[in-house]
């Protein structure tokens, strides 16, 4: 038997070869790399976390990954914490956080002008 591992994202696809450039060009700018080629962390702002996130001061800073590849982007709806594999601090974003994570891949998009 297979394990699958099933993930929630918000997924823009479809994305020009001239679009993913100008995505990644910004995401290396402002230092969001994780360290595998593809993958970058986005803080969650301390105004969106829960009240368990806050309270776990040691496994902050709290994130989101996003996978960008040529034709699409990734935003994973999985609250992380680089801190710690398991912590019960982590775990899929509340509404709040799913707003706040689609604000900002539409953002991102915007302020780069990129029309979808």
């Amino acid at each position: 038997m297979i394990d699958l591992f099933v993930m929630k994202q918000y997924v823009i696809d479809e994305l020009r070869l001239c679009d993913y450039q100008k995505i990644k060009q910004h995401m290396d700018d402002k230092g969001c790399r994780s360290g595998v080629e593809g993958i970058y962390w986005i803080p969650l702002d301390k105004d969106y976390l829960t009240a368990e996130q806050v309270e776990h001061v040691e496994c902050q800073p709290h994130y989101f990954s996003v996978a960008l590849e040529e034709t699409m982007l990734a935003c994973e709806m999985l609250i992380r914490t680089r801190n710690k594999i398991r912590c019960s601090c982590m775990g899929y974003a509340d509404e709040k956080q799913r707003h706040y994570i689609i604000q900002f891949a539409d953002s991102l998009l915007d302020d780069l002008n990129i029309k979808i």
